[in-house]
């Protein structure tokens, strides 16, 4: 099978491994995986590493393409909690640099940060997101971005929830005043 496999071009190879994902034959699974990387088939390839347990190489792809929060789920997924942990710290540090502040938020929320810090990050990013706006919306802005947090948060009755919810509702006392 490796040899036919080997003689098919780049494009039969992608199209060979995609439609066979499931049932590739154990000796071509580490060739498949690097097809689909090439190809930029990121997806696919952390699916075929991830359910041939190649957890290592999954995540591994998945820090390469910079997501790092897919990678600490599969990771935890697979009992490996310390390195979920890493990996949400390191795509925290990843995602600030990168100005990827929705991405921040859910890292420093996966790592139990205090609502003031998830807060800042989330305010960050509307500042990042607002460079070169009109600042008279930028208010505007933060009141509807903490509505829909507020909103998402509904019957939710953890901790980390309540804590949120009291946090937007004090700002909008602190800035609404009636």
């Amino acid at each position: 099978m490796t040899e036919s496999f080997e003689s098919m071009n780049p494009q039969e190879k992608l199209s060979y491994v995609i439609e066979n994902r499931r049932s590739l034959p154990e000796e071509l699974v580490e060739m498949g995986i690097d097809v689909l990387v090439e190809n930029g088939e990121t997806e696919y390839a952390v699916v075929l590493a991830r359910d041939s347990g190649r957890i290592d190489r999954a995540v591994q792809i998945l820090v390469d393409a910079g997501d790092y929060l897919w990678a600490a789920l599969i990771a935890r997924n697979a009992d490996r909690p310390e390195q979920a942990e890493r990996l949400y710290q390191e795509g925290l540090g990843y995602y600030i640099k990168m100005e990827m502040f929705g991405r921040a938020v859910s890292a420093a929320t996966a790592l139990n940060f205090p609502p003031h810090e998830i807060d800042a990050l989330f305010r960050k990013g509307i500042e990042v997101e607002s460079r070169g706006m009109n600042m008279d919306h930028a208010r505007a802005m933060i009141d509807t971005a903490m509505e829909s947090l507020e909103i998402s948060l509904i019957g939710r009755d953890d901790e980390l929830s309540r804590e949120l919810m009291s946090a937007v509702r004090k700002e909008r006392e602190d800035h609404n005043p009636l």
